[in-house]
């Protein structure tokens, strides 16, 4: 099968996004999940605010990455 270097790029970022994410549960189980009790405690609002700095700074990392 024969990949195109942009599929195999959103495939690697994909990959490096469930590592990351599954790390913390993994590494620090119980710290996960006070964290998760208080973002669900959190207003939508304050939820989306997180959310855009989120993609903002990914953003921002990503133009960095291509210069």
């Amino acid at each position: 099968m024969v990949r195109s270097p942009v599929s195999s790029t959103i495939l690697l970022a994909l990959a490096l996004m469930l590592i990351l994410e599954g790390l913390f549960p993994f590494v620090w189980p119980d710290r996960w999940r006070q964290s998760f009790r208080k973002i669900t405690e959190m207003s939508t609002g304050q939820i989306r605010f997180f959310g855009l700095s989120a993609l903002a700074l990914g953003l921002i990392l990503l133009l960095l990455a291509e210069l």
